[in-house]
């Protein structure tokens, strides 16, 4: 058990990521916009020790992939995900030493870590159950978007461990604020679509039967626009949690400065100056 927690996937993610077929969740790859599906919709799409390795590698390998400039998070079968898997991840876990129940927290949150730092936007396109880890997916997500009946719950609290997990104490807040962070994350009780829309969690709702294709559609839109810049936006509003205004002033001023160097920025201004809408190229 202690091997799953610490060593990486047996089937590493290879690139393209056209042709990479991951083992516990589902990929395609439509044009520039990567859809990653969690596939156990018997069990509302829990994680398990392996699928935490294998996202984790997958969106530290997405830093390497010239295609692919935005990723959309879905469950399968009307849930996003149930988090970790009660039998395959709970009950080992509490058979475990305290070294490797670290070794297991720290794997956890590398998930987090990855996807913070994967260059490309993630929309998260929420439907049904969304709790646990899966709430912290959906949390680390750049945008998302819920169906009519979604609901999120970050249930450590249910099952006697701290709201501290993943990285919710520190991200949480930032998006829906201290006061309603802290009751979620206290009682772990479950926040309704109209609440996540109404406290900023979620962009819009939308019919169960539209969210994914909303959500691509979004990432489409996204993926049109300067790949460079759109990097660059992604990188400096996670940097900025952490500067004063004027440190984040000036690392925007770099910033845009780079930006400024690219093909795509003279592209924009071309197309301006013939009354055409640019084609942006990613360079």
């Amino acid at each position: 058990m202690t091997a799953l927690v610490k060593n990486k996937i047996a089937n590493p993610v290879t690139l393209p990521l056209t042709g990479y077929k991951p083992e516990h969740f589902l990929l395609s790859v439509d044009g520039s916009v990567a859809t990653v599906t969690l596939n156990r919709p018997d069990k509302k799409n829990p994680l398990t020790f392996q699928s935490y390795r294998e996202l984790t590698d997958f969106f530290r390998a997405c830093a390497f992939d010239d295609q692919v400039t935005t990723i959309v998070v879905t469950g399968a079968g009307g849930n996003f995900s149930s988090g970790g898997d009660v039998f395959e991840i709970i009950g080992p876990l509490i058979e475990m030493n305290t070294k490797d129940l670290t070794a297991f927290t720290r794997m956890t949150g590398d998930l987090v870590k990855a996807m913070r730092a994967c260059p490309q936007p993630i929309i998260a396109a929420v439907e049904g159950i969304c709790a646990g880890a899966g709430a912290i997916m959906a949390m680390a997500s750049d945008m998302r978007l819920a169906a009519t009946g979604a609901k999120v719950g970050f249930l450590f609290n249910k099952v006697g461990l701290a709201g501290c997990d993943m990285g919710a104490c520190a991200i949480l807040p930032r998006i829906i604020g201290q006061a309603r962070a802290s009751e979620l994350l206290y009682t772990g009780r479950f926040m309704s679509a109209e609440e996540g829309e109404r406290w900023g969690f979620f962009s819009r709702i939308v019919a169960p039967e539209e969210v994914l294709a909303q959500a691509q559609v979004l990432a489409k839109s996204i993926s049109e626009g300067p790949t460079y810049a759109n990097t660059m936006t992604k990188r400096m509003l996670s940097m900025e949690w952490a500067m004063s205004i004027e440190e984040a002033i000036e690392a925007e001023a770099v910033a845009q400065a780079l930006c400024m160097t690219t093909e795509d920025f003279a592209r924009a201004y071309h197309a301006f100056a013939n009354k055409q809408k640019p084609v942006f190229e990613g360079n």
